[in-house]
């Protein structure tokens, strides 16, 4: 076993947060029953890249318990539980590579310290282990069979991959998964975004205008639950359509430079660059608070309003405040990285149950059709996401509809009319 993590001493605080995820992560768990006996994955080198959290906790394990050998490194420099690195190590004996509050080389170097495994199947969140792993195919790819991605900004950059022909290997969409996105995304962000910002600042929402920069899942999220909290929120988008139903869903569309001056706290959510920058910084007011809720920290234009201003200055841990030549303040949050990540736990165990059975059926999907597959990525089965579903229902003690012999006719048939 090898690692690189902060604190081993930390293993004891990280199980009983573990344990406590896996009582809320029963579709995960019952998945874990199923196959730890079994055992499919054994022989096969799982390489991880996700954020080392106690839900990521309970993947990795169950991905153990089915045999795999784990290999695993945080995706982001800020968003590793030490603690939850160090149970992993301890406890369960698995290879991590990940603390929180790394370097960009750091960051690297552990990604390549989980491709030096030479893993059979990759699982990754935004794609940075995928792309590293497709510099050097031919250094680590001899037992690849295929990877799953996990977040929107990892798909887009695979699809990139793939559109290009560069595409190595097969790839899983998880993040398109409807038991992923429209749950994930939606509520599990939309709450643990809110979350690390009241954290981080202790701010009252209601009263605040709240400008969320995106109207995809995510920002969809984010805008109903700060609603929820009594705030006025403004939306800004690029695409019609996501601007139409965010208009239709009662919120008001502005363009960033429009929305700059009214904004309290401004939340992106884009996944693209420079969703603000020096124009909009320029006309905000003094004191507003900025967090970005993508995968990357290229939303917010931190070179901008370094040069906007004069001096900075930790408020706390995760508040960073930026005084402008024209005397305003700025707040940055979590140095514009993930904010439910950074200055919180990340989305809440119950919905991340959901996104990983949906990757841990995907290894066993990718396994199963080994060689079978080609370059390229694939959308997770209907009928995987429906399973994945009912079992949720199930734990939540909810019972639904069943279509009646004659009613599955009438659906599948087209004869009868008026």
């Amino acid at each position: 076993m090898e690692y690189r993590i902060k604190d081993i001493s930390l293993s004891d605080k990280g199980k009983k947060k573990i344990e406590w995820a896996e009582s809320h992560m029963p579709v995960l768990l019952s998945l874990k029953k199923k196959y730890e006996e079994s055992k499919p994955l054994k022989g096969l080198v799982v390489g991880g890249c996700l954020h080392v959290t106690k839900e990521t906790a309970v993947l990795t394990k169950t991905l153990a318990a089915a045999g795999a050998t784990v290999a695993w490194s945080g995706c982001n420099p800020l968003s590793t539980n030490d603690d939850i690195a160090a149970s992993l190590v301890k406890d369960e004996g698995l290879s991590v590579f990940a603390s929180r509050g790394v370097t960009n080389k750091e960051y690297y170097d552990d990604i390549y310290s989980v491709l030096k495994f030479n893993p059979d199947i990759t699982i990754d969140d935004g794609a940075d282990l995928t792309i590293e792993f497709h510099k050097n195919l031919d250094k680590y790819g001899k037992n690849i069979i295929g990877g799953t991605e996990e977040t929107t900004t990892g798909v887009l950059r695979l699809k990139a991959l793939e559109t290009n022909s560069k595409l190595g290997y097969p790839i899983i969409a998880v993040n398109d998964a409807e038991t992923k996105h429209d749950f994930d995304n939606v509520y599990g962000t939309g709450q643990s975004a809110l979350d690390g910002i009241i954290r981080a600042t202790n701010v009252l929402l209601s009263g605040k205008t709240v400008v969320v920069a995106g109207y995809g899942h995510v920002g969809k999220g984010i805008a109903s639950r700060a609603r929820g909290l009594g705030a006025s929120v403004i939306v800004t988008e690029v695409d019609p359509i996501n601007a139409l139903k965010a208009r239709m869903d009662g919120y008001t569309v502005k363009p960033m430079e429009e929305a700059a001056s009214s904004g309290d706290i401004f939340i992106t959510s884009t996944g693209c660059k420079d969703v603000i920058a020096r124009k909009h910084v320029e006309k905000m007011k003094n004191g507003v608070l900025l967090a970005n809720a993508g995968h990357f920290n290229v939303e917010i234009s931190i070179d901008d309003i370094k040069e906007l201003s004069y001096e900075s200055k930790k408020i706390n841990e995760n508040v960073e405040q930026f005084l402008l030549k024209n005397n305003n303040k700025i707040n940055l949050i979590g140095e514009g990285r993930l904010v439910n990540l950074v200055a919180a736990e990340g989305h809440p165990s119950e919905v991340m149950d959901m996104s990983f059975a949906n990757q841990f059926l995907s290894v066993l999907y990718l396994l199963k059709n080994k060689g079978t597959l080609e370059n390229k990525i694939y959308k997770i089965d209907r009928e995987q996401d429906i399973m994945i579903a009912r079992l949720k229902l199930e734990s939540m003690g909810i019972s639904i509809d069943k279509l009646s012999e004659n009613q599955s006719k009438y659906l599948n048939e087209y004869g009868e009319g008026t």
